[in-house]
């Protein structure tokens, strides 16, 4: 089960909130769209990826040389609702690094 402490304090940081508000709207990504979206490099958003994923923000699938991030499945409403809300207060940021992705040519695509 989910805590709050922790979920809040996945969202503490910059780089995880974009991620996270950023797949959230996406439904999933991979590791060079969010590289490609914030600027940030890839050991930073692997490192923060990671963090979501193991507690239980994100969940990952491999297609071949690829890591696709989603949320977690199992995320309490609570969690989604946050989630949610958040997003529609960041819009302008969000729709911002949509931009920039939809931009670029991915790596993965």
């Amino acid at each position: 089960m989910l805590e709050p402490t922790l979920f809040f304090k996945c969202l503490s940081d910059p780089t995880r909130l974009k991620s996270l508000l950023l797949i959230n709207k996406h439904k999933e990504l991979c590791v060079c769209d969010l590289i490609t979206a914030t600027g940030e490099n890839q050991s930073k958003i692997s490192r923060h990826l990671s963090q979501l994923r193991t507690n239980g923000l994100l969940k990952d699938r491999r297609h071949n040389q690829w890591v696709y991030y989603s949320l977690h499945p199992t995320l309490p409403q609570w969690a989604l609702d946050v989630i949610n809300i958040t997003a529609t207060q960041e819009t302008d940021a969000i729709s911002k690094l949509s931009h920039t992705l939809a931009q670029s040519k991915n790596c993965c695509n």
